[in-house]
């Protein structure tokens, strides 16, 4: 009985594969739908990948930076960056005095002879002491800010520079949003484009075959025995279809990974494609065999009467 079923097993498999290659011609237009929807689906992913990487690049870019007013004595400052390294939400506050501001204004802006003879000619350093305040995550610079603001050293404080630093994060982190979303949606609208042109083919092959498949029902064959081809020939769509993509989008990441890490410092997405090569090619391949049985059984149930 194991023999019996493996042998029609067999079989099945062996219909399935020669009626891919009988109608190779036919097919191409399916696996060209379905290469294109598997590389955007790729792509999308290392879309994500890189917006995670400059929002994680930013995130620690951003500070809060706490300036006091100029009498402020340096006791009490430093009673206040004691108090902040006592909150939960804060990860490292650093103290820069006035003598250390004046001394990195100047080396940043010592090929600038006009601001530093303007600094000259004060004959007093014009800028204020300050504390930068690291969070442990960036959701929680929103506390951190608001006790500043509202706790009893507020009237030392002069001010506080988060909220510039927080609307670009969130404006970018809105665009890289809007970018996924509207990647999916095409994604979406290809895969069913895919299943659509899967799904034609696997009805053109029922109709070439349609007098086998009547001799088969005449002696007396299975249901799956009869559909069990189709559904290979969908799985046969999707394997070719990753096996190209991946062929295809592997240069392509070659290609564009020195350009994105040109501008884009710690982002390397070759290294990253081939670290998770495999995780890669096999999720592209269940995404293909995936469009392509379901393409398949729709088609079967639609023209297969049985």
């Amino acid at each position: 009985m194991k023999e019996k079923i493996l042998t029609a097993l067999r079989r099945v498999i062996k219909s399935g594969v020669n009626s891919f290659w009988r109608n190779l011609w036919v097919s191409t237009a399916t696996i060209s739908v379905m290469v294109i929807t598997l590389g955007l689906i790729t792509g999308l992913f290392l879309v994500s990948v890189v917006a995670g990487g400059i929002l994680t690049d930013l995130e620690e870019k951003v500070d809060i930076s706490v300036y006091f007013k100029l009498d402020v004595s340096e006791s009490d400052i430093l009673r206040v960056k004691t108090e902040l390294e006592g909150l939960a939400d804060v990860k490292g506050v650093e103290y820069v005095s006035r003598e250390e501001a004046l001394v990195r204004f100047e080396a940043e802006h010592q090929e600038n002879p006009l601001i530093i003879k303007s600094l000259e000619e004060l004959g007093e350093n014009p800028l204020e002491a300050s504390l930068n305040i690291k969070a442990k995550v960036i959701d929680d610079y929103e506390s951190i800010a608001s006790f500043l603001e509202s706790s009893r050293f507020s009237s030392l404080v002069d001010t506080v520079n988060y909220r510039q630093n927080q609307k670009v994060i969130e404006k970018l982190s809105s665009i890289l949003n809007s970018i996924r979303k509207s990647g999916f949606i095409f994604v979406l609208v290809l895969g069913l484009v895919a299943v659509m042109v899967t799904f034609n083919t696997i009805r053109i092959t029922i109709y070439s075959l349609r007098e086998e498949i009547g001799v088969m029902r005449l002696v007396g064959a299975s249901n799956w025995y009869i559909r069990g081809p189709f559904v290979v020939e969908g799985i046969m769509h999707g394997l070719a279809s990753s096996l190209i993509a991946i062929i295809i989008f592997y240069p392509a990441v070659l290609f564009v990974s020195p350009k994105v890490a040109s501008f884009l410092t710690g982002i390397n997405i070759a290294d990253y494609f081939n670290q998770n090569f495999w995780q890669i090619f096999l999720l592209q391949t269940l995404v293909g065999i995936t469009l392509g049985v379901i393409s398949s059984l729709i088609a079967i149930r639609r023209y297969l009467k049985i």
